[in-house]
């Protein structure tokens, strides 16, 4: 029994030792692996982040710069005390109105296109401007001096007194696409130099509210615009100068709602050549209103496809007249190269100097001929009465005395805008910004069904019903996607 229990209590310490020999193994194995962690990683190379701008922003953005230009508003400033009959006659009239100086100032963007300090940024950054200051990166401000602004482009020129600045080239804006990756570099609501990346959304552009007398084609982009950026820069990724931000289609709070804005650089490059060497702009005019031929239009011109823009009317004593051409021609090119779009027309003919000549394709009773003219120059004057920027149907009409711009109903436009079918009217295409149409609420696609209870089924009907009117308020029946209301328009006189 005495030796059964030694081997026993060997056995025991036999295994007791064993089983301490592997928790040892166990553990120097463990703690060989948490010294030794990075064995099993390989090492992290020391390479830039992939997907950067950076490279880019660091070469371009020093060109684009802050303009604070200022002027000096005087305001007429109602006294506290012209209502009372007390200080009425001790001061007379004296205490009416006092005359006050207010100063204002307007934060905008600016890039340097030459390294001599020729900056290139908007019109409206700088108009009625008594002293321009320029921001540099390098946290120089220098003083600006204007050598040249186009209202109608919506551009400037300014030049500081500097050397060796740094530079954006202007690329060919024409070879842009839509899709392309865009930056918008400017200074948004003075916080501050700030980068914004999107895509070209779409080319050709006007932008919204525009009246006649602006020559656009602008770049859309949805890289982030706002408050301060106009002016600035919109790049492509090669570092060319594709656009000069201009202005953006706002949201409900007035913010950027990712529809932007931008002049062609190759728009910018020829302004501003015209302003270096003449401190002005010329631009050829032919004297004609044309809006796009329509499909629907083409087929009641018995046309085999739509194309070109048509003339709406001829303006007595103009480019177009002593050229021949005529109401109802279709334009299908300028200087062999074919138009679709009556903006882009309107600036194609802008674009060349004031007596050149230009060969017009014409379409007359469907039958193709070419018409030389020599072109006259554009002037604001003029302007409201060219009206060359309508891109439209033929049958388009702007009404004056409403401040609307209306078309015929098509079958087309009816299932657009929810109409039952047998619906009649004419539809409101456009709306002045301050006219009367606007002031009574009514809206683009508005239907107007009844003007003083009399039926419209045309823009002649529309056009008599006003007239007959005369200033008195009219009482017009408006179709809104499928529901009609009254509403009262007073007629401008």
């Amino acid at each position: 029994m005495n030796l059964d229990r030694v081997f026993v209590n060997r056995n025991q310490k036999l295994r007791s030792a064993a089983f301490a020999l592997v928790l040892l193994f166990l553990f120097a194995g463990c703690k060989a692996k948490a010294t030794n962690p990075a064995l099993n990683f390989a090492p992290v190379p020391d390479t830039p982040p992939q997907n950067s701008y950076a490279d880019l922003v660091a070469r371009v953005a020093p060109a684009v710069v802050t303009i604070r230009a200022d002027k000096v508003v005087r305001t007429q400033q109602q006294s506290p005390f012209g209502d009372d009959p007390f200080f009425r006659g001790l001061f007379g009239d004296r205490g009416q109105q006092q005359p006050q100086e207010t100063l204002q100032r307007a934060l905008g963007s600016g890039v340097i296109v030459s390294a001599d300090g020729y900056i290139l940024t908007n019109h409206h950054v700088i108009d009625g401007a008594q002293d321009i200051k320029i921001d540099l990166n390098d946290g120089r401000t220098l003083d600006a001096k204007l050598i040249g602004s186009d209202a109608p482009s919506d551009l400037a020129l300014l030049k500081v007194n500097a050397a060796n600045l740094p530079t954006l080239t202007p690329g060919d804006s024409d070879k842009a696409r839509v899709g392309d990756v865009a930056l918008a570099i400017g200074n948004p609501f003075g916080v501050g130099q700030t980068v914004t990346m999107g895509i070209i959304s779409a080319k050709g552009r006007s932008g919204p509210g525009l009246g006649s007398g602006n020559f656009e084609d602008f770049l859309q982009t949805d890289a982030p615009i706002n408050q301060g950026n106009s002016g600035g820069a919109l790049v492509n990724t090669v570092g060319e100068l594709i656009g000069i931000n201009s202005q953006i289609l706002p949201g409900m709070g007035g913010g950027n709602i990712g529809i932007g804005f931008a002049i062609p650089s190759n728009i910018a490059r020829s302004v501003m050549d015209q302003l270096v060497k003449d401190g002005r702009v010329r631009r050829g005019q032919l004297g004609i209103t044309v809006s796009r031929v329509t499909s629907d239009l083409a087929s009641s011109l018995g046309m085999p496809e739509a194309k070109g823009v048509i003339v709406n009317s001829v303006r007595a004593g103009t480019a177009a007249e002593r050229a021949g051409i005529r109401q109802g021609d279709v334009i299908t090119a300028i200087n062999d190269t074919p138009v679709n779009d009556s903006n882009a027309f309107r600036n194609r003919v802008a674009s060349n100097a004031p007596g050149s000549e230009v060969t017009l394709t014409i379409l007359r009773d469907n039958r193709e001929q070419k018409i030389r003219a020599t072109l006259g120059e554009f002037s604001p004057e003029t302007a409201q009465n060219q009206n060359e920027n309508q891109n439209a149907p033929n049958s388009r009409s702007s009404s004056g005395k409403l401040g609307v711009g209306v078309v015929p109903l098509t079958p087309d436009l009816a299932q657009e805008l929810n109409l039952r079918t047998g619906t009649q009217g004419v539809v409101i295409d456009s709306v002045e910004p301050a006219g009367p149409a606007v002031a009574a609420g009514l809206q683009r696609g508005d239907v107007i069904q009844e003007v003083n209870r009399q039926p419209i089924r045309s823009v002649d009907d529309l056009r008599a019903a006003i007239d007959k009117n005369g200033i008195k308020p009219a009482l017009l029946l408006i179709n809104r996607r499928g529901d009609t209301i009254y509403v009262a328009v007073r007629p401008r006189q």
